[in-house]
């Protein structure tokens, strides 16, 4: 098994284990405007998880390294829904500014895209 695909089985796991446990463990513990931050959170988490996936089965198949690619999704996935939770958790108020980080890593991972694209072999 391939790292990246290793990585997109834990994360897409991990963001439905996040969004279950938003939906049912902390309905009753988070305000409402948490619970929105929570499922924004598990929604990008989710998404990014299955763009890994997709990268994973293409590289496999076309025989490409996606290391740039899967290291933003993955970096951005942690810092931006990560921070998320942990804020909407009680964490330290000083991971807010690793949000924004965190969103500007998945962007990048989107852009990186291009990069994958418009080489010899895209």
């Amino acid at each position: 098994m391939s790292l990246w695909l290793a990585t997109s089985a834990v994360l897409g796991t991990l963001a439905v284990v996040a969004g279950a446990f938003g939906a049912h463990g902390l309905e009753s513990r988070l305000t409402p405007a948490q619970l929105e931050s929570w499922r924004t959170a598990a929604q990008y988490h989710l998404l990014h998880a299955v763009v890994l996936l997709a990268l994973a089965l293409y590289a496999g198949a076309a025989e490409r390294s996606i290391t740039l690619q899967g290291a933003l999704f993955t970096g951005g996935i942690f810092l931006f829904s990560g921070s998320i939770y942990a804020l909407c958790l009680g964490g330290p108020r000083v991971l807010g500014p690793v949000t924004p980080l965190g969103g500007l890593l998945l962007i990048a991972g989107w852009l990186s895209l291009l990069a994958l694209a418009r080489s010899p072999q895209g």
